[in-house]
């Protein structure tokens, strides 16, 4: 009788170790009780869970703590802090920690016994997310969303990047002085008096000296005053500049112009490549989505398409981001499209990392806010996030907005290194239009229409951009020119009598 088939199921693999290197860590435990003076070289980077061993990474605790009061870190005085500490006991209890230091091979190399315990811990975190990416992906019993899953594998993936990046942003007098003269060089060579990326406009430029790198800009306002399109414009305007710099032989590094990331949770991507090409063109937005064009509109309208081809300027109109999310993006435009400026349009329709509630609302405007600020000091770039204003406005007869107006304004003003208010008069005096004349009225209401028609000939066409915060110098208000019919804003003629 022939015997059953049995089936041999291959052992299973046995899972590989971790990357460490345990003597390497004692050494440097050893060097530095030896001479406390290394903790300087190597706690800026290292950390004590980037020791393999836990109980070298208390060792290394413990010596920072005692260092940091001033005290001696030795074996002895180390002793009574590991008495009852049970993994220690297995190593050979606390007499261990003079075995550490009977080795003077530390002391030598030391720096490069951090490096390697550094260098294996990142490996062994990168191996971390690895796994986590696996378990996630395998796992089915939730509901599946793999775009979330791979936005959290980014941002797992950039701390561990991070980590490896700069051990800290401690510069000498001399590296400061050299960047300070770099932005005088570039405010030199634009012409303009620009150190920051421009906004196109020189009364603007001139007040603030363009956007600076980490400056985190909130441009406010009342719906109808034109915050999105002065925010388009300006991002129009840097990416448009890049491009004329790059053309005239201008290396990007010392170009006032910058490629733009513009996050719009309001309107779509055509929406406002509409604005901007209605800009560019002189037709009305209106009219182009409407058709209501002439066949010498639509060779304007391709030739204004064809010269913004090659436009630096990236739209994300992502519905519902996180701040999280966004600056996983961010990131990921900083690394692929050397991105110098951000647009977020607008703050109060980012979420929180938590779930929103009203109850929470004004913590999580303090987490967007704050993480804002964050992005634009680790890409080094300006952000510009436009916000909404509190119906209070409406309420006062001087309509000009103030920094109590900002929705939730505490932390957004605190974290704001500039605020921008849009106000245009012209809005609210065509909002009360008296009653119009007509035969048979009496000689008041003739008066009353022609006294608002005054009014709006004064106010036509006028915008004031308020800046009520400036950390870099003064504040006070720029006039501006704006177009509703193509929602573009100029400079104002050097005549102009306010």
């Amino acid at each position: 009788m022939p015997e059953p088939l049995r089936i041999i199921s291959p052992a299973p693999a046995a899972a590989p170790a971790l990357p460490h290197n345990v003597e390497a860590e004692a050494a440097l435990l050893g060097a530095l009780m030896i001479d406390n003076r290394l903790v300087e070289d190597v706690q800026i980077k290292l950390r004590a869970d980037h020791f393999h061993q836990a109980v070298h990474g208390r060792i290394y605790e413990a010596v920072l703590k005692l260092v940091d009061r001033n005290m001696v870190a030795n074996p002895v005085t180390l002793r009574p802090m590991f008495e009852a500490d049970a993994e220690l006991k297995e190593l050979g209890g606390p007499g261990y920690l003079a075995q550490l230091t009977q080795s003077g091979a530390g002391l030598i190399g030391a720096r490069d016994f951090a490096t390697q315990v550094y260098d294996l811990a990142l490996l062994r975190a990168l191996i971390g997310v690895g796994r986590d990416m696996v378990e996630k992906a395998v796992d089915t019993s939730d509901s599946v969303d793999p775009k979330s899953q791979i936005e959290e594998a980014e941002v797992a993936l950039y701390r561990v990047a991070e980590e490896g990046g700069e051990t800290g942003s401690v510069k000498s007098f001399g590296q400061a002085t050299r960047l300070a003269v770099e932005q005088a060089e570039r405010a030199l060579n634009s012409g303009g008096h620009v150190s920051g990326v421009t906004t196109g406009l020189d009364s603007v430029n001139a007040k603030l000296g363009g956007l600076h790198p980490s400056d985190l800009i909130i441009l406010a306002g009342r719906p109808g005053m034109g915050k999105t399109s002065l925010a388009t414009n300006i991002a129009y305007n840097a990416s448009r500049r890049l491009i004329r710099d790059r053309e005239d032989g201008i290396p990007d590094a010392k170009s006032v112009g910058a490629c733009v990331a513009f996050f719009s949770l309001e309107m779509s991507a055509d929406q406002l490549a509409t604005r901007i090409l209605s800009e560019n063109s002189g037709i009305s937005s209106e009219n182009l989505r409407m058709g209501k064009i002439s066949q010498q509109d639509f060779r304007n309208l391709a030739r204004a398409a064809a010269e913004l081809e090659s436009l630096p300027l990236y739209i994300d109109d992502t519905p519902g981001l996180t701040i999280a999310a966004l600056r996983t993006r961010a990131r990921r435009l900083k690394r692929q499209r050397n991105v110098g400026m951000i647009v977020v349009d607008y703050l109060q329709l980012l979420q929180g990392s938590g779930k929103a509630s009203e109850s929470n609302r004004v913590q999580e405007i303090s987490e967007i806010s704050r993480g804002l600020k964050q992005l634009a000091k680790e890409l080094s770039l300006p952000v510009i996030a436009l916000s909404q204003l509190s119906r209070q406005v409406e309420q006062r007869e001087d309509k000009r907005p103030q920094l109590s107006d900002l929705r939730e304004s505490g932390s957004i003003e605190q974290d704001a290194d500039m605020v921008w208010f849009v106000y245009r008069e012209e809005y609210y005096v065509a909002s009360r239009e008296p009653k119009r004349p007509g035969e048979g009225d009496d000689a008041k209401t003739f008066e009353t229409h022609d006294q608002w028609m005054r009014d709006m000939e004064r106010a036509f066409g006028i915008c004031e951009l308020i800046i009520a915060k400036q950390r870099h110098g003064a504040t006070g208000k720029v006039k501006l020119k704006f177009e509703n019919r193509i929602t573009k804003f100029s400079d104002l003629a050097e005549d102009y009598v306010g």
